[in-house]
């Protein structure tokens, strides 16, 4: 009987310690209100983010990168290290930047340049390039 109550007594007190104890570590619930400012920021940051991951997931964009060095790995943990702000600085840089394309359009406005410039020279008179000019 008495090793009984010796039992029953040390698993009450090892139970009202457990509590005890878990009382005083676990911490109070923290809530408060969340505005509109907080979360539109949190969801143009999400925006601003996928914009970018987007823009550095490109063939095109990917080679830039190796060919100067930067692994697209390394690239994207970079971006993933920069704050909030900067991320929406970034992003609204890409939206503003024209797309390159593969240059196709630079070489053709080129060649029509040249062309032009050579032809009013040739009607000018101080070049002789094309035979279908008359002076």
């Amino acid at each position: 009987m008495y090793s009984l109550i010796q039992k029953r007594k040390a698993i009450a007190i090892l139970v009202i310690v457990s509590f005890s104890t878990l009382c005083i570590i676990s911490a109070p619930a923290q809530a408060k209100m969340i505005n509109t400012d907080e979360i539109f920021k949190q969801s143009q940051y999400d925006l601003s983010s996928k914009s970018i991951n987007t823009f550095l997931d490109r063939s095109e964009i990917q080679k830039y990168l190796v060919a100067w060095g930067v692994s697209p790995e390394e690239a994207k943990a970079r971006i993933d290290s920069l704050t909030d702000e900067e991320i929406e600085n970034i992003a609204s840089r890409i939206d503003r930047l024209p797309a390159g394309g593969d240059g196709l359009g630079t070489i053709v406005g080129a060649a029509l340049l040249i062309f032009i410039i050579l032809l009013i020279t040739d009607i000018l008179g101080f070049t002789d390039v094309f035979s279908f000019v008359k002076k």
